[in-house]
């Protein structure tokens, strides 16, 4: 008689040992296009490539992780800009709505608010637009703002980078003024025009990977669907990556809603503003990009109803003292830095 079939149960928590150490690379530290990310996984973390993908694979199944790709710089692949609405209070929700389930143009849609009345906080909706080549991001809000009842908008395209990447895990315990002995780099945002033929391949790269997609040879079948061999699939999302087109692969955690696991990700979401001397913005965003809590780093002109703030970022955090403590480290940063800040303010989501 046959012994009876155990099942090993995978864990998928993300404060188990092995998923942590996996989750503190594979988040945002796989820089450019990958030909191995799980190998490179495996190298960086010390573990068996069969575990990492054993795990990646079970904590996408269980929804921990919500998808899986390699990311392109859509900043430079298409016009695109941060939004901010001024919506009436009544209006919020179904505006909300509208943006997360209706405009294909539109994404990263919240809801963000002040901790007391200051320029700007009458702007409570938030988004990320992007308009394919050739369209108007202005037109496209004068239409949106007609769909959602919106009193008005600000258009804030990125001028420069100076840092991108979203990397929960590895900044969980990350002490405020944690940053690099380097000034971040920038980044610059120009739109680059791609053949039919590498659109074709890209599609392919950028595509999100199911479950069974996960397997050794990656890009073998992502070739294959492509048309093309898989040197000429690596030749050219390599010659992309030279051109700053391909971002990172990443995978990304559900860090909304609470997990399955009962563990939530995160639960501050602070868009911090500094407002400093016109001349200074590569400056000031060198010195924000290097603090390692940030995982965006911008220049981007707020105007007036900002009260002209142009450098901007982003860092997430379980307690929100902790978060602010984070920001005046910064703040101090820059001020040792020689950097004059007019005004600040933070925007939670």
């Amino acid at each position: 008689m046959n012994p009876p079939m155990s099942s090993v149960v995978v864990p998928v928590e993300i404060a188990d040992e092995v998923n942590a150490k996996i989750l503190a690379v594979s988040e945002d530290q796989l820089q450019g296009f990958q030909r191995d990310p799980f190998g490179a996984v495996a190298e960086r973390t010390g573990l068996e490539r069969a575990v990492v993908l054993e795990r990646v694979r079970a904590m996408l199944e269980a929804g921990v992780i919500r998808r899986i790709r390699q990311t392109l710089l859509a900043t430079n692949l298409a016009k695109g800009a941060l939004v901010a609405w001024e919506v009436d209070q009544d209006d919020l929700d179904a505006a909300f709505d509208y943006l997360f389930q209706d405009d294909p143009f539109s994404g990263h849609v919240v809801t963000r608010s002040t901790d007391a009345a200051s320029p700007g906080s009458n702007y409570k909706l938030w988004t990320t637009l992007k308009v394919p080549q050739g369209f108007s991001l202005e037109k496209h809000c004068e239409v949106l703002r007609e769909k959602i009842g919106a009193k008005t908008f600000r258009i804030m395209p990125a001028k420069k980078l100076f840092a991108l990447g979203v990397g929960h895990v590895r900044r969980k315990d990350m002490e405020p003024g944690t940053r690099s002995d380097e000034l971040a780099k920038v980044t610059d945002v120009a739109v680059v025009r791609l053949s039919d033929h590498e659109w074709q391949i890209m599609e392919s790269v950028k595509r999100e990977f199911e479950p069974e997609e996960l397997v050794e040879n990656l890009w073998t079948a992502r070739a294959k669907e492509a048309g093309v061999s898989l040197e000429e699939f690596f030749d050219v999302a390599e010659d992309l990556n030279e051109r700053r087109v391909v971002g990172r692969f990443s995978t990304f955690l559900e860090h909304i809603k609470k997990l399955k696991t009962g563990e939530q990700v995160t639960r501050y979401n602070a868009l911090f503003h500094w407002a400093v001397a016109p001349g200074r913005e590569l400056d000031a965003g060198r010195e924000v990009g290097r603090h390692h809590i940030m995982t965006h780093a911008y220049w981007r002109e707020g105007g007036p109803e900002f009260r002209n703030v142009n450098v901007m970022g982003v860092a997430h955090g379980m307690d929100k003292a902790v978060v602010l403590a984070h920001k005046a480290a910064i703040d101090e940063h820059l001020n040792e830095a020689g950097i004059e800040v007019s005004y600040t303010n933070v925007f939670w989501g």
